[in-house]
């Protein structure tokens, strides 16, 4: 009887460690950020499906706003949200630099950003924004769209002006008068286009990189099916965009306080939606652009972007869970 008991109370002694290690293991709380650059998490934000699912579960949802990709980055890379919302070029900045995430989802395909000038302006081209003043927030697509853009007509940041000014800030300034010109950043760049007359001085969709669903790297391994239940949430809320697109419109210019006018803008003719698994397309995209990380010297010289490329894009975790 004392062996047996001996025996039962090793037994237990070595499955206490692994009973502690499965309840330190268990998700406590979903903290993901929504955007207005991300239809998709504002109708999930907005009808709760997602927060719905995880309390049956009993797991808490936290909703963070992002203003911008450089604000979804900052916070993954302090662990104080697990899943956020970036432009595909500037995760891979990210990346690159450290940040510890992977990219399992495509929001979107749009084109949220141009360069912008008041209606009145006598910038008339590219080459114009020489010794200008213009506004861009770093860590963003309007930012690396802006060098990309300078870098075709011969210039680079050293030849402008460049104001560091979160999106909102940088259309103020625009306005105001403080600043030439603006890498403006939908829904505000169509509602300065449409309320104000503003004049998009410079367009490229293929310069306008993709919208990536981010995920801590330590989250997506220690928790990869409440992953795939949030992925899986975001293609219900991008088929029902797809099916409503006017009804999500409303809930853009809802969150985003801009007319209806200017949220049908956004998203009927600057969002596409049609490709939301991560691909060669996107890897492919993002080799394209990553030139100017390393002629911009925004990472490290010698830094290793293609394989923060392959490391970034997540072609197979979704793979099962998106159908056409």
């Amino acid at each position: 009887m004392q062996r047996r008991h001996l025996i039962q109370l090793a037994a237990g002694t070595l499955a206490a460690p692994a009973l502690a290690r499965a309840a330190d293991d268990k998700l406590r709380e979903l903290r993901l950020d929504y955007a207005t650059y991300s239809p998709s998490s504002l109708v999930l934000k907005r009808f709760g499906w997602l927060d719905e699912d995880f309390k049956s579960r009993g797991i808490p949802v936290k909703w963070v706003f992002s203003a911008g990709s450089n604000r979804a980055l900052e916070y993954l890379n302090a662990g104080s949200i697990d899943i956020g919302s970036s432009a595909g070029l500037a995760a891979l900045l990210a990346r690159t630099n450290g940040n510890p995430i992977r990219s399992p989802y495509i929001f979107s395909r749009p084109e949220w950003t141009a360069l912008v000038v008041p209606k009145d302006s006598p910038i008339k081209t590219l080459a114009d924004l020489r010794g200008k003043k213009v506004a861009a927030t770093k860590g963003t697509d309007p930012y690396l769209f802006l060098l990309r853009a300078l870098h075709t007509v011969g210039l680079k940041r050293a030849d402008i002006e460049h104001v560091s000014l979160q999106h909102a800030d940088g259309r103020v300034a625009l306005e105001q008068g403080r600043v030439d010109a603006w890498a403006g950043l939908d829904p505000l760049m169509a509602s300065a286009e449409l309320n104000n007359g503003a004049r998009l001085l410079y367009r490229n969709v293929a310069f306008n990189t993709y919208g990536f669903l981010n995920v801590r790297e330590e989250f997506l391994q220690q928790h990869p099916d409440e992953a795939r239940r949030v992925i899986g949430h975001y293609e219900r809320a991008r088929k029902w965009i797809l099916a409503n697109p006017t009804e999500a419109a409303t809930i853009l210019a809802d969150e985003a306080k801009v007319d209806l006018t200017v949220a049908l803008l956004q998203l009927k003719l600057r969002t596409d939606l049609s490709q939301p698994l991560p691909s060669q397309e996107h890897v492919k995209a993002l080799q394209a652009a990553a030139p100017i990380l390393l002629d911009e010297a925004l990472v490290k010289p010698g830094s290793d972007v293609r394989g923060a490329i392959d490391a970034l894009v997540d072609t197979r975790f979704a793979a099962g869970l998106i159908q056409a």
